[in-house]
């Protein structure tokens, strides 16, 4: 492919990962197409299953993995400069809200307002003796929240992982690809290996599935919203039209490049954030919602392990702390690869600390902004925002918070706005790294990225089409991605460390007297500098 939109750029498609994505993707629809019922009972089959004998691992894993980058973070290792250059190529607000933003998603509005509230209204098992939806409640609902969405989550999006990614593609010259995540281990061969080609795919269907997901349910949630707001029909018709509108401000964005579209998109994202919480502050249960952050952050700090380790009620497991586990599990190479491609110029401290604390703070006080206001209301009204929650699920939460805030009249449509704002973010983003994976570079062809794009929004629209078992059936199908994915990421918690200590020593941070021998990300075992 030589000629693509945007300049004359020759371009390397690897066609047995894009046909094999595509196809795995194509295939799920076909067999939604004839049957979805029995395609929906395999695929939760298969997500039960996946928690069952997967679930334990991913969070020792996710525990692990932020240990490693906290380590890493805090030992003179976390001064290694990463990309070959002296300084970051994108301002650090910038650079910021693209990693935020990218990350949190749909989950930004929709996931914030109605996760508290579920569990405020029924507290998760492992806070035992509090009564539901009284003032006890509070901090376990929003700790619970803390935890789902907090720093051993985001940890997988890039802790280590972007170090080790940015190392191989900078200082070895491997493409920007999932597989790359494998050179510590099988070196350059990993380029034309078929184990690369399962790891490329298995990253991608784990991405675009999660992707399509969130389309389609927006195109369902904005559908009841305008029918809620401006009384518009909630059907069909409007969820197609929502979802078109949605590629097209993609499209947009795609055309303009990540220096300007994701970057656009990701401000525009922080800025509406930011007024709304301030808002809120000034105008709506401010007090309740800072008292609130500061007590069940401290629930969240003191239960940490009891609540990360917690392995009795299955059931309540995998339908909510293992099922965002492996959801942030399924996301993590490809918004790793979008973290590499952003932090050239960044140290390994900068990148851990954004990645998993600051990304992890700025979420948590998000859902105590959205959340911690539904809760508010509802001690205040009970069933005000747990009744319309109930009744019709997700996109009642937000609707019902938001006619509840000052400006109620106004509020509900400055929401639907940004909960299509946070999705468009998830596509652009997620599309540009699926087109790196399939090409291996750093600024991969328009074309490629319009492409996945406007599949991933026919499917969801097909989808739609077929019924809502379809969706719900990618969303589990994600959860069952993440199971090699999950697999593919484990080795970095002993390879990303040796690969900081051999930067380390090229960039002269450690000492040049201390030796060991130990495994080198490019053979089992070379002399190299130790601290």
């Amino acid at each position: 492919m030589k000629k693509v939109l945007g300049g004359n750029v020759k371009t390397k498609v690897d066609w047995p990962v894009f046909l094999l994505s595509g196809g795995i993707l194509l295939l799920f629809v076909l067999l939604s197409v004839f049957n979805v019922e029995g395609i929906s009972w395999l695929v939760n089959k298969g997500f039960d299953l996946s928690i069952k004998y997967f679930g334990a691992y991913w969070q020792l894993l996710l525990i692990a993995t932020f240990i490693v980058g906290l380590g890493l973070s805090l030992s003179r290792y976390g001064k290694v400069r990463l990309g070959n250059i002296s300084k970051p190529e994108t301002s650090f607000l910038k650079w910021t809200a693209i990693i935020v933003t990218s990350g949190l998603g749909a989950g930004g509005v929709f996931w914030a307002a109605a996760e508290p509230i579920y569990y405020f209204m029924e507290v998760p098992p492992m806070h035992t003796g509090i009564e539901a939806a009284t003032s006890a409640a509070i901090g376990p609902a929003l700790a619970q929240s803390y935890m789902s969405w907090g720093f051993t989550a985001w940890a997988i999006y890039g802790a280590i992982s972007t170090l080790v990614i940015m190392y191989a593609h900078h200082n070895k010259g491997m493409p920007l690809k999932p597989r790359t995540l494998l050179y510590p281990i099988f070196g350059e061969k990993i380029k034309t290996s078929a184990w690369g080609t399962f790891a490329d795919v298995a990253c991608i269907i784990g991405a675009a599935a999660g992707t399509i997901g969130p389309i389609g349910f927006l195109g369902l949630q904005v559908s009841y919203g305008v029918n809620s707001i401006f009384g518009w029909a909630d059907n069909y018709t409007t969820q197609v039209l929502i979802i078109v509108l949605l590629t097209i401000v993609v499209l947009f964005s795609t055309l303009t490049g990540i220096e300007k579209g994701i970057q656009w998109l990701s401000n525009l994202n922080v800025t509406i954030a930011v007024a709304i919480g301030i808002f809120l502050l000034l105008f709506g249960p401010g007090q309740f919602i800072v008292d609130s952050f500061v007590s069940s952050f401290g629930t969240y700090m003191s239960e940490f392990i009891t609540i990360s380790t917690y392995r009795g009620d299955q059931e309540w497991l995998g339908y909510w702390m293992l099922f965002f586990f492996g959801w942030f599990i399924g996301f993590g190479p490809l918004v790793a690869l979008l973290v590499a491609r952003i932090s050239r110029g960044r140290t390994i401290r900068e990148v851990f600390l954004v990645v998993s604390v600051v990304a992890s703070l700025t979420t948590n006080f998000w859902f105590t902004i959205l959340g911690g206001t539904g809760i508010s209301y509802e001690l205040e009204n009970p069933g005000s925002i747990s009744g319309p929650l109930f009744e019709n699920g997700l996109p009642a939460a937000i609707i019902a918070i938001a006619n509840n805030m000052p400006l109620g009249s106004i509020m509900p449509s400055v929401f639907l706005i940004l909960t299509i704002l946070f999705v468009v973010t998830t596509v652009d983003s997620m599309s540009y790294s699926i087109a790196m994976s399939v090409t291996g570079e750093g600024d991969p062809p328009k074309i490629i990225r319009v492409f996945w794009a406007l599949v991933m929004a026919i499917i969801a629209i097909i989808l739609i089409k077929i019924g809502g078992g379809g969706i719900s059936a990618l969303q589990s199908f994600v959860v069952i991605a993440a199971v090699p994915v999950s697999i593919i990421m484990l080795p970095l918690l002993w390879h990303a460390p040796r690969i900081a200590k051999v930067m380390a020593k090229e960039q002269g941070i450690i000492s040049n007297h201390e030796e060991n021998v130990v495994s080198s990300p490019d053979k089992p075992s070379i002399k190299v500098t130790e601290i």
